[in-house]
């Protein structure tokens, strides 16, 4: 398997963050660039899974969790960041399971 081929995931959940810090997607409205974003950060995960690049995968649901969040959809976010996060042993010193420890602990609660 090749490199690009391996962060393709990432590089589809980089241009769904870029989407929604520029503002307006390719439709010229927000809401059009919300529904770009969402939808390169669910191509990141369906890319991420079937490799079981499952750091990549959590990146790439962390960054769908936060939008699910931003739209009022909090218990969609947490229970999809659980079920992913949920998968790791160990390696939880590392950013990205730090941060999607802090993630999950702010979707928990009231």
């Amino acid at each position: 398997m090749g490199s690009v081929s391996f962060y393709e995931a990432e590089l589809y959940r980089l241009k769904g963050e870029l989407l929604l810090r520029q503002g307006t997607g390719s439709g010229g409205s927000r809401t059009a660039t919300t529904e770009e974003a969402e939808a390169c950060f669910c191509q990141a995960i369906e890319i991420a899974n079937p490799q079981s690049a499952k750091s990549l995968e959590l990146r790439a649901v962390m960054s769908l969790s936060r939008l699910l969040q931003k739209q009022g959809k909090r218990e969609e976010a947490r229970n999809m960041l659980a079920e992913t996060y949920g998968w790791f042993t160990e390696g939880f010193e590392t950013k990205d399971l730090k941060e999607a420890k802090t993630l999950l602990e702010e979707l928990s609660r009231d």
